[in-house]
């Protein structure tokens, strides 16, 4: 098993991000740190470690100037069905959570 599953809750969360985001297509890192909003110190660690776990393939591209591109492995791949169930599940959810947040300040403020 991944050393990420082990990991702190926040750099867990972020590795989550990464990999949504490498599902769709190989990314070069700029792009990623766009995407995602984390910092490129935090990135850059994520990466690593994903790519340490066997879950990120990193390609140094030959171009000018220097560039990276990130995707993912078969491995990772295989994960595509759970985290869109995790998606499926927080759409249903995290809506229904804040419908009933909205409804309790609605009722309060009657």
């Amino acid at each position: 098993m991944p050393d990420c599953c082990n990991d702190t809750q926040d750099r867990s969360e972020w590795k989550l991000i990464v990999i949504r985001y490498l599902m769709d297509r190989p990314l070069r890192f700029n792009r990623l740190l766009r995407l995602s909003g984390a910092d490129s110190k935090t990135l850059s660690r994520v990466l690593r470690q994903l790519e340490d776990e066997g879950l990120v393939r990193r390609e140094v591209i030959s171009t000018r100037p220097f560039a990276v591109e990130y995707s993912l492995t078969e491995q990772a791949q295989e994960l595509r069905p759970v985290i869109e169930e995790m998606r499926r599940w927080g759409e249903k959810w995290v809506d229904l959570e804040a419908e009933a947040r909205e409804l309790a300040g609605v009722i309060g403020d009657a």
